[in-house]
């Protein structure tokens, strides 16, 4: 994937007014995919003349009556802009053609229409198969990737900044402690708060105040009760949890415990060897609200508990993943972890 273009990168080009005649947008961040195609839209097509110069494809499975194949798509493709220099093709839903469908498009790449952009999506592109190995060879890939656990922060900040939110650093770092990675609800919490305090600067009082009145509390609340081996309490706050989120919340609350024991059994490694709070935070590189948490939760627990905690959450993991009853799995797990 180093060869596939960054979402940046492809901004750059759009500003320049030097967008290639086709692309490649797949990736896991479909809500930064979606936000690039509407500056496509916005930029590449005048707003008078949209209608009629922006169309939109759906791919479709072996069988499918009534569906638009590659060959309506290229001659779409191949006609002229309508009072304007560009047209817009978007073809969404690519990874259901049949490969043998989508090697009807290769001709049209070699020799693809100059005032057309055609941009592919797909949520599961096939690189070995040549419709998709040839774009990547084209270099026309733009791989919208999750970010990785040291992006998010600088993240917050930037898109903070853009939607003209003053937050400090310590509020950043702590809702990404209590609302994860994804692009999206940390986007959604953003606009939150800057609903709530316009130009006042947000900091840690500001994002925890919020979140008491959010859905994101009870996700962090189910940690705390968890870290602090309160059974009871865990289950009323997961099902609280489930309620609000449905079953797809089961795989964030195992994906964020997942990371919180890890959290609690590298705290616990670290007392054990005579280290300090001031040492936790430190090594691993948490705020000191964390750690004012994390030492005194993690003496709840011995080592041999916390790696056993560990197996036992990727035992879970496989079973949830089998298609076994998800909301029953993360209860058992809880009383087990709870168990003393």
């Amino acid at each position: 994937m180093g060869r596939d273009l960054q979402p940046e990168q492809f901004l750059s080009q759009l500003k320049k007014g030097q967008l290639s005649p086709f692309y490649l947008f797949h990736g896991e961040s479909d809500f930064e995919l979606e936000k690039v195609l509407n500056k496509v839209r916005e930029t590449f097509i005048p707003e008078d003349v949209r209608d009629f110069n922006l169309q939109i494809f759906y791919g479709h499975k072996v069988g499918m009556a009534g569906q638009t194949g590659p060959g309506a798509i290229i001659d779409a493709a191949r006609s002229l802009p309508f009072m304007a220099q560009n047209r817009l093709i978007l073809v969404r839903r690519v990874e259901e053609f049949p490969a043998s469908e989508l090697e009807i498009f290769l001709p049209y790449l070699e020799r693809a229409v100059e005032s057309t952009c055609l941009i592919f999506i797909s949520s599961k592109p096939d690189f070995r198969t040549k419709f998709y190995k040839k774009i990547r060879d084209f270099k026309k890939a733009v791989n919208f990737r999750k970010l990785y656990d040291n992006e998010v922060v600088p993240w917050i900040k930037k898109t903070a900044k853009d939607m003209g939110l003053k937050i400090d650093a310590g509020a950043c770092e702590y809702l990404r402690e209590i609302v994860g990675i994804r692009m999206r609800d940390l986007h959604t919490e953003l606009e939150k708060l800057y609903l709530r305090y316009g130009d006042k600067t947000v900091g840690i009082e500001e994002v925890r105040e919020l979140a008491i009145y959010s859905r994101i509390h009870t996700i962090f609340e189910l940690m705390d009760a968890i870290s602090s081996r309160q059974g009871e309490k865990s289950l009323s706050v997961l099902n609280k949890f489930i309620e609000e989120e449905g079953k797809a919340g089961i795989f964030r609350a195992v994906g964020m415990l997942n990371r919180q024991i890890l959290l609690l059994w590298q705290t616990r490694s670290i007392i054990n060897k005579g280290g300090r709070k001031s040492d936790v935070l430190h090594k691993l590189g948490l705020r000191d609200f964390q750690g004012n948490k994390l030492v005194p939760q993690s003496k709840e627990w011995s080592t041999d508990e916390l790696e056993k905690a560990i197996h036992f959450l990727y035992e879970a993991d496989g079973l949830l993943k089998s298609g076994s009853e998800p909301k029953l799995i993360l209860e058992n797990v809880l009383l087990s972890l709870c168990a003393r």
